[in-house]
């Protein structure tokens, strides 16, 4: 069964109730941003798309601790926006996030990558979306 809704994912077991855990939560904070420091400054024609990708696996991690905090686990990507969409309720978010894992899924499984300006475009975007979600954790759970 394919999943459409955050309760079906729950259901479907693609998404299970655990016991939160604060501290892997941080460290996956931390490698979020530190990835970000390390590979995601410098843009170019050649790295645009590369670049991309390191956002989209920090936003991964970033929404990975929120997720863990709230106590469950999630198996895909797809279940995660369920999760921003249904249990935070936040449909821009699940919008933004489902448009970076159409992008990610272009470029991994289908060979297309984004023209260098789409990956500029992108890349602000996901800059500003993982900053969001900093705050969000900052703000909900790590007072």
């Amino acid at each position: 069964m394919k999943s459409s809704t955050w309760k079906e994912c729950l259901i479907s077991n693609e998404s299970i109730k655990i016991s939160p855990d604060k501290e892997k939560a941080k460290s996956l904070v931390k490698t979020a941003n530190e990835r970000i420091d390390v590979f995601g400054k410098k843009i170019n024609k050649k790295n645009a798309n590369f670049v991309f990708e390191i956002y989209y696996t920090s936003i991964l991690e970033k929404i990975h601790a929120i997720v863990l905090l709230e106590g469950y686990k999630i198996r895909n990507h797809i279940c995660l926006g369920f999760f921003i969409r249904d249990f935070l309720k936040n449909e821009k978010f699940f919008r933004t996030f489902d448009d970076f894992r159409y992008k990610r899924n272009s470029i991994v499984y289908y060979g297309k990558k984004m023209d260098f300006k789409t990956a500029q475009i992108t890349i602000e975007k996901a800059k500003k979306f993982s900053n969001e979600l900093e705050e969000i954790l900052n703000k909900n759970y790590f007072q």
